[in-house]
């Protein structure tokens, strides 16, 4: 900076609206936003979630309905989560492999409704599936097994394929899975169904709405924390990101969203590659409790923090906000 007050104010370019739209140097538009949907049987269900307010599990029929709504808003993809009825739930998860389970219906009925208006994003984990909670396959001790969970991954991700996902999103943070899978999309001619890594994935304190939505929460035994990251690590979330991008992974994601905002920005400064961030479940009901209460304007909080992934640099993020954020932009 060369020139010094009052030859430069600063204040002058912020002084109107229409040149503060002029000088602004990070955009948002509900072409940067991915929509969680939590899917569940019946038909006709609208089903609130207490933990978190305005988000509800819908049948396969509402699902395609919320598509419909997204692809109208301009929201260019789904992420779809499922909630697998207790009964069918197994210590090795097996309903994930089955072609007719709840992740795969919805992903034909979406297709059916918005054809390739919509991309479809598919979880890859077995904690919707399990009976003890856990995103694989545990020995007698309760430790997941790594390299047992990923063919059982594989198996799943293919399944999700078959069913016409577009993105195939692993998170369950075994090690070697992005390019067991990547091999078996390849072998198995889905060429153009991209991975989108869990690859910084954290064992957070935000994920327990998440785990109410899809089931597991009151399932689970122990902790997650011998895959899923230390929250006081950077370093490593690093080398997690090299080595899926080098897997094969298409894009990556940060999850939680605001409380690593740090990592997002440090992946976007050392890779050439999308990155997307998940503003959790915690994070949503955080926004929403504080609103409730009276301690913001719930359009302002929503939108300012959106904002803040677009200018860490993210590519785009995963929100339960996204059908409210995109119906502000659109006036």
């Amino acid at each position: 900076m060369t020139a010094s007050y009052p030859n430069l104010r600063l204040r002058r370019t912020r002084s109107s609206g229409w040149s503060r739209a002029l000088h602004r140097e990070t955009t948002l538009t509900p072409a940067d936003l991915i929509w969680p949907l939590f899917v569940t049987e019946g038909h006709g269900v609208d089903q609130p979630i207490a933990s978190l307010p305005g988000v509800s599990r819908w049948s396969v029929d509402g699902i395609a309905a919320r598509a419909r709504e997204a692809a109208a808003l301009g929201i260019p993809c789904i992420a779809l989560f499922p909630n697998t009825q207790a009964d069918r739930r197994s210590d090795d998860g097996a309903e994930a492999l089955n072609p007719d389970n709840l992740m795969c219906r919805a992903i034909k009925a979406v297709r059916d409704a918005c054809g390739n208006d919509i991309g479809i994003l598919t979880d890859v984990a077995l904690d919707p599936y399990t009976s003890h909670g856990q995103d694989g396959l545990t020995d007698d001790a309760g430790y997941v097994r790594n390299d047992d969970t990923v063919a059982v991954l594989v198996d799943q991700a293919i399944n999700q394929a078959d069913a016409g996902a577009d993105i195939i999103a692993p998170s369950d943070m075994m090690d070697g899975r992005v390019r067991a899978i990547r091999m078996a999309l390849e072998m198995g001619g889905h060429h153009n169904v991209q991975i989108m890594s869990y690859a910084a994935k954290y064992a957070s304190a935000f994920y327990g709405p998440f785990r109410d939505a899809v089931g597991s929460g009151g399932l689970l035994k122990g902790d997650k924390k011998s895959y899923q990251m230390d929250p006081a690590n950077t370093d490593e979330a690093l080398r997690e990101v090299a080595l899926d991008i080098a897997e094969g992974a298409d894009s990556v994601m940060v999850k939680p969203g605001l409380p690593y905002l740090d990592i997002v920005a440090r992946v976007k400064d050392r890779f050439d590659v999308p990155v997307f961030a998940y503003q959790v479940s915690g994070e949503y009901a955080m926004i929403e409790a504080a609103a409730a209460a009276g301690a913001g304007e719930r359009d302002a909080l929503v939108m300012e923090t959106l904002m803040a992934f677009k200018r860490a640099g993210c590519t785009g993020v995963l929100t339960y906000h996204a059908a409210h954020a995109a119906r502000l932009m659109n006036g």
